[in-house]
């Protein structure tokens, strides 16, 4: 009887084997051809690079500027993204960011390469670009992650110099906010967030960087998903890369970026990775008090260059380059209207 039921247990093995990998196979041929779903995806040749919002096309065309010369990845993204760090007009990201709710403008960034190497600063002050600086703890130091005075720190050892990051525009919307102090982490076309960045360049490899001022009036000292290694932003150079924007809190909770690349190791096409851990988000939040502003949306890339976008609501558009692909802004799939 033993050997009967070990042998039984065998076989349900074996055909359980068998239907996970004709599911990858499904997932993978669906991924090539539009006709298998209403999911859109598009495969340019490499290099490429995708951003989120719109202030990801100006990032572009500044990480192009290296692609298309056949420069790394990992210069193109930490090129592309210091675009939006600069820009005073862009108000959740660098210089100009809107700051927390005691006025301080408070930066997290992180960056990552084909090798698996990683680099993050969380809770930055002072400093105009904290993917540089995350880049700097990636090459000079053991660690991944610096904080607070301790990363001040280093970015002055390594050059740096410290300015003003709060200008007059965000200090006015601060002084708008006191008079009511109402904090709701709205994040939408209407008050865009994170700028994150994947890019593949004409060797095949992958890189990815993620930079923000973090919701506006935050409390003193949160963090958010943007310097987190698997939250904000993940990569494998066998499979691909994904980065995430939107509420913070609720990416980390699943560990957004990391499980899109895990989906599509497992056979799910970006767009369908993204769809999935968007899903999974709003099964989490279902019926609470935050899902009536939650905003999460992920971009992916695959190793061979395919890429794709999901998010939770309307209103969150994604900037696509590459080499047949003018710069162009897409709105990405969505769940709710």
């Amino acid at each position: 009887m033993k050997r009967r039921n070990f042998i039984q247990n065998a076989a349900l093995g074996a055909i359980g084997l068998s239907a996970l990998q004709s599911r990858g196979n499904s997932l993978t041929e669906s991924a090539g051809n539009p006709a298998a779903g209403s999911l859109q995806e598009s495969q340019p040749t490499s290099p490429v690079v995708i951003s989120t919002w719109n202030h990801g096309l100006p990032a572009n065309e500044a990480a192009w500027n290296i692609l298309g010369e056949g420069g790394k990845a990992l210069d193109a993204v930490e090129a592309g993204v210091r675009t939006a760090e600069a820009d005073p007009e862009v108000s959740s990201v660098g210089y100009g960011g809107w700051p927390d709710r005691d006025g301080v403008v408070t930066l997290d960034a992180c960056i990552m390469d084909h090798n698996s190497n990683a680099g993050s600063v969380a809770f930055l002050q002072h400093i105009k670009h904290p993917i540089s600086v995350a880049r700097k703890v990636m090459e000079k130091t053991p660690h991944v992650m610096l904080a607070g005075e301790g990363a001040l720190q280093f970015a002055l050892q390594e050059g740096f110099h410290k300015e003003e990051l709060l200008t007059e525009k965000a200090l006015e919307a601060y002084n708008k906010w006191r008079k009511t102090s109402n904090y709701k982490p709205v994040i939408n076309i209407e008050n865009h967030d994170t700028i994150s960045m994947l890019a593949l360049d004409k060797e095949g490899n992958l890189a990815g960087a993620c930079t923000t001022s973090g919701a506006a009036w935050k409390m003193h000292g949160r963090i958010g998903d943007s310097p987190l290694i698997g939250s904000g932003l993940f990569l494998d150079n066998e499979v691909g890369a994904a980065a995430a924007t939107g509420l913070g809190e609720a990416i980390i909770k699943t560990a957004g970026s990391a499980m899109v690349v895990e989906l599509m190791r497992s056979g799910a096409s970006p767009e369908e990775a993204c769809k999935t851990i968007t899903n999974r988000i709003a099964h989490i939040y279902k019926g609470s008090p935050e899902m009536e502003y939650l905003q999460v949306g992920f971009i992916a890339m695959s190793k061979d260059g395919t890429y794709g976008s999901f998010c939770l609501r309307s209103g969150f558009n994604y900037a696509v380059r590459s080499s047949e692909i003018s710069n162009s802004l897409i709105d990405a799939s969505y769940k709710i209207k």
